[in-house]
């Protein structure tokens, strides 16, 4: 009788350690990745913002409009680095080596193109 709820107390303990092991691998799939653009204003900061929470696996992202740097936190099992630079040039703006796709360039207000002289912020 000891001997069975040894063993049951033991095995509860091996399943329950096996659920917080699992459970805490979930927790560290999250990655951070900085990506250098072309943005130059507040409407730029928007737009890359909002078209990269419609990416699948996007936890969150926000645009330093000073140093044009957008940091992005995913999910690797859903997005990776490669796509993420892809939204960003699909809508229209330099992602690192990866130019600014020319349909979305093309749509962007003029005020934010590359070749803009206005100052805004």
């Amino acid at each position: 009788m000891i001997r069975n709820l040894f063993l049951t107390t033991l095995t509860s303990l091996i399943l329950l350690g096996n659920v917080f092991a699992t459970a805490s691998l979930r927790d560290d799939k999250d990655k951070e990745v900085k990506i250098k653009t072309s943005a130059i204003c507040g409407m730029c900061k928007a737009r890359i913002e909002r078209n990269l929470a419609f990416e699948k696996g996007v936890k969150e992202s926000s645009l330093d409009v000073k140093t044009k740097i957008v940091t992005i936190k995913y999910n690797p099992a859903k997005t990776d680095v490669a796509r993420l630079k892809a939204n960003i040039s699909k809508v229209g703006y330099d992602a690192e080596e990866v130019p600014a796709d020319e349909v979305g360039y093309n749509k962007l207000p003029s005020c934010c193109k590359k070749t803009s002289t206005m100052n805004h912020q």
